[in-house]
Formats: C-alpha cells, structure tokens, sequence
C-alpha cells in the first residue's frame, strides 16, 4: 500500500489545522493545536506531547540548572517522549492487527488486583493517582496499554528466547563478584511536593511541614503511619517503603549519609528537585554469597530481561523499518 494513502487521515488534519489557524472563527483568537508525528494512518499532536512533558519539564525548571543546560534537557526530553509515543503507536497498530484485544474486564480485573496488592480502596487510589496529576480513566488506559504490549510481547518476542545452562555459567564466572555477599539498605521515604510555579510562601510552607514531620519522628512517632498520612509520594499507600538496595544503587548525593545512618535512623529534610524528602533507614541486611546453583534462578531472570530488551528493541526498529513515520518538529 503506498505510504502516502496511509498518512491520508493526519494530512487532512494538517490541512483542517492550518485552515483554521489562517482563518480562526470571528470573536476567538485561540492557539490551535499541530501534528508533531505521523505515525501510519495516524497521528500525534502537540498537545499531547505537550502533556506528556509537563512533569519532567516541572521537575527540571524547579531544579536549580543554568537556563541553557535547561533548555537542553527538556529539548532532550521531548525527543525521547515523543519517540516513546510513536513506538507506543506503532505497538497499537501492531496489536490491532494482530486482533490482540484486551477488553474492560481484564482493565477491571488488573486494577482490582492492584488494590488487593496494596490494600486500597478506590477512593484512596484515585487520591493517589491525583497526588501524581492522574485520573482514574487515564490510568485504566494506561493499564490497557502496558496490557496489550505484555500480550503482543508475548507473541512476538518471548516465545523466541532460549537461555542455555551455558549461558548461566558463563554470566556467573563473569559476574562473581556480584555473589560474594553485599550489604544492602532498606530504605523508606516521606515527600513533601513544591511544585514549580510554588511562591516563596509555599515553599516556606512546604519545608515547614517537612520538619515538623522530622521532629515528630524524632520524638518516637511511627514511620509508615506519618508517610501514609502525610507524603505526597506515590510509595505513601505502602508506607514509604522504597525497598532493598546497595550503595551502588543510591543516587551519589545520598551515599555517604546513607551508609552513616544506623538501624532506625531517619534523615534530615533532603531537597530534591520534587520538593523536600526524608528517609529513614528500616534495616541493614547483609546478602550472603551465592553459589551457581543458588544464584542460577537469578542469573535466568537477569539474562532473560536484558534478551527481552535486545530483542523488543531491535522488534520496535524493524516495526519502525516497515512503518511510515514522519517527524514535524
């Protein structure tokens, strides 16, 4: 089929676009939206890239770059969201043409087992899903979306992978010194939010809240308690809990404190680009060494992540390859 036929639905937009632009209704002088990708016979436009970019570009005009180190991030950042979204698309397209389907039931389902995981009700998850600028309809669809990607995953790609005994062993020998024991920290995390666009007032109210949580927890008052009362952190529904990781793993700024802290210890307000944040180190756990034998489950997993990665990836070129994709930036 010629490529241009199936751009045909996005050009009329284009065209619809443009005319009125040139010729807006009498009374209303507004800003009208543009195609910045076609993607096959469909299309994205402005706005919902522009959406897309919204938090990270918060979080980076709240931090505090020089302006042309700024610039160069969110330009950075558009281009890698928009690449995601035309893979996104073409991940679609491929689904709908495949017939792969996940209907309302599965969404209802996956959802209602999200919940039981984190015990919560559907009023404490819409109030989380607000506290990250979500609606529950966006995040169903989002849950449809990352469906519909295992499922097509599923057919395309993961029935083609085969990890040999070989393959294990050969990852052990050169990775030995990932099982020689390590010391992990099980750290947990209360976030106070300043947005922005937040006045100096907010922000003096924003840290005041986060030392008077401090205090508190100074004085005896229970962790998981004050992060599911008080943080704005999308881990408050599960106490603040962060999880496992090794020094490795925490950001560089936060190392030398972490390894400091004892058992129990919670942190001064840290600021953050997100606004201001506490931790507070549940407990040290020291991993012993692993044989081959014990580490091999690992190992499969690990090997069958990054073949699953190599593999989508060079999917979603070849998708590409067979695609009409055209950029308008």
């Amino acid at each position: 089929m010629n490529r241009r036929l199936l751009a045909t639905k996005c050009i009329g937009l284009l065209i619809i676009l443009f005319s009125l632009a040139c010729n807006p209704v009498a009374g209303y002088a507004e800003t009208v939206d543009r195609i910045v990708a076609i993607v096959n016979d469909d299309c994205i436009v402005l706005s919902e890239l522009d959406e897309a970019v919204s938090p990270y570009a918060e979080q980076i005009q709240g931090a505090d770059y020089p302006p042309e180190v700024q610039r160069e991030m969110l330009f950075r950042v558009r281009q890698d969201l928009l690449n995601k979204m035309i893979d996104q698309k073409l991940t679609s397209q491929e689904s709908e043409r495949l017939n792969v389907l996940v209907d309302d039931r599965e969404v209802d389902q996956q959802i209602e087992q999200i919940k039981s995981q984190y015990l919560m009700t559907d009023e404490e998850l819409r109030a989380s899903l607000a506290k990250e600028g979500y609606t529950l309809e966006e995040y169903r669809d989002r849950i449809r979306e990352q469906m519909l990607q295992m499922r097509l995953i599923n057919i395309e790609i993961k029935s083609k992978i085969a990890i040999t005994e070989k393959d294990i062993q050969d990852y052990y020998e050169a990775h030995k010194a990932d099982y020689m024991g390590a010391k992990t920290y099980h750290l947990l995390t209360i976030l106070i939010r300043v947005s922005e666009s937040a006045t100096a007032d907010e922000r003096k109210m924003a840290i005041e809240k986060a030392e008077s949580i401090a205090k508190a927890l100074k004085s005896g008052a229970a962790f998981d308690e004050m992060a599911k009362k008080s943080s704005e952190s999308g881990f408050a529904v599960t106490g603040g809990d962060l999880g496992l990781f090794t020094l490795d793993e925490i950001a560089t700024e936060f190392r030398k404190m972490v390894a400091s802290m004892a058992e129990g210890e919670a942190s001064p307000v840290l600021q953050i680009p997100q606004g201001y944040q506490i931790l507070i180190l549940k407990e040290i756990k020291e991993m012993p060494q692993k044989t081959l034998k014990e580490a091999s489950i690992e190992i499969h997993e690990k090997l069958y992540q990054k073949f699953l990665e190599e593999k989508y990836k060079a999917w979603l070129e070849e998708l590409r390859e067979r695609s009409y994709v055209k950029i308008i930036l």
